[in-house]
């Protein structure tokens, strides 16, 4: 076990991408080096075995628990538990809290925190008073304030917007049921202002009806995506529109029908029926090439550090091994502007005994996590 800071020797599979792999490598000051340095320090600590660039979870949230924004020590907690799994960068897809924190070190500590993933926020997301889960979101009264609200969001996050597309409308009684959230024409204005401001946008969507309008306005990437038609993900697939299918939450579809089934039958119908597909939904988004990504949906009602869960999901719907590794590593970390295994990256790195692209029960039980080039107690 290394101090921190101490020099690191890698040794076994180091694998870059699909297509490069190393059998050695070594982390410097933090940073990794794939050439072999002149003289090996007496302080050097070997790493052996397969060696991925740190595991990305694209839709989480770090401050948010199942009441809303929490304090600061449970965050820190929700955040050590995704490093523990391996999780080294996150993109938090919306939380109440203002979490810029984590992306400075403890105090006045200078360079990254080694107690937390890197984070790319995504600010607050955006919603309508009693069309989402109280206490989640940033809540817009006027509909209209959406382009405005997009584009300040886009100056708040790092680089992404989320809004929420679609929700149940509990108003309308026995006939309630998923519908969109904002006029198709504010959905344009808003992506279009969030994009001026050099931003991307992600929207949550269950309904089938949110997507034409979202996909129409040139929308970057969709959580969940579990009302897609055929034609709709062809349109995704040519466009090169991201999803984050979150196997973790729909699988709690059912359950959520279940409970409003009675006052709310369309609303439930329907969430089973998304339920009973979800497998074959994730199977026609890999077949048709839509870029698939690892998301949790960690924070509020799922717990964090599943990431091993959400990729054992995936293939439980019939993606193979190596297509999951890649979109949970270096892929995910390509999509979102930064570096994976390359000479000079930092060292982001997760060790596992085996290698999960046989086995994806393997990423559940990584043997050692470094970040920022520190080997993390286990």
């Amino acid at each position: 076990m290394s101090s921190s800071g101490d020099p690191i020797a890698l040794v076994g599979t180091i694998v870059a991408d699909s297509e490069r792999e190393h059998r050695r490598a070594w982390v410097r000051e933090g940073r990794l080096t794939l050439t072999e340095p002149g003289s090996s320090p007496t302080a050097e600590v070997t790493v052996s075995g397969w060696v991925l660039p740190g595991l990305v979870d694209l839709h989480c949230h770090l401050g948010l628990g199942p009441d809303g924004g929490v304090d600061e020590a449970t965050t820190l907690a929700q955040a050590a538990t995704d490093l523990a799994a391996g999780t080294l960068l996150v993109r938090d897809a919306g939380s109440p809290i203002d979490n810029r924190w984590l992306q400075r070190g403890p105090g006045s500590a200078p360079g990254p925190r080694l107690d937390a993933p890197e984070l790319v926020r995504a600010g607050h997301h955006l919603a309508r008073p009693k069309r989402y889960l109280r206490y989640y979101a940033s809540e817009l009264d006027d509909v209209a304030d959406l382009p405005a609200a997009m584009a300040e969001q886009a100056a708040f996050g790092d680089g992404w917007v989320k809004i929420v597309g679609d929700w149940i409308d509990r108003a309308r009684g026995a006939d309630s049921d998923l519908e969109p959230l904002w006029p198709a024409d504010l959905i344009a204005a808003g992506i279009a202002a969030a994009h001026d401001a050099g931003a991307r946008v992600t929207v949550h969507t269950f309904a089938t009806e949110t997507i034409d309008p979202v996909l129409d306005a040139g929308v970057d990437c969709l959580e969940h995506g579990t009302g897609m038609t055929g034609a709709q993900i062809e349109r995704a697939a040519a466009a090169g529109v991201a999803v984050v299918p979150t196997l973790l939450q729909i699988d709690r579809f059912e359950a959520i029908a279940a409970q409003g089934a009675a006052k709310y039958p369309r609303y439930a119908a329907r969430m089973r029926a998304m339920y009973a597909r979800r497998y074959a939904q994730v199977r026609d988004l890999h077949d048709a090439g839509v870029r698939l990504f690892l998301g949790t949906d960690a924070g509020g009602t799922i717990a964090h550090g599943r990431i091993a869960d959400e990729a054992a999901e995936l293939v439980r719907a019939g993606l193979p091994a190596t297509d999951v590794v890649a979109a949970a590593s270096w892929l995910a970390r390509d999509y979102l502007g930064r570096p994976g295994i390359a000479e000079g990256a930092p060292a982001d790195l997760v060790v596992y005994p085996a290698d999960p692209r046989e086995d994806i029960a393997v990423l559940a039980h990584p043997s050692a996590v470094i970040r920022a080039g520190h080997l993390l107690p286990r």
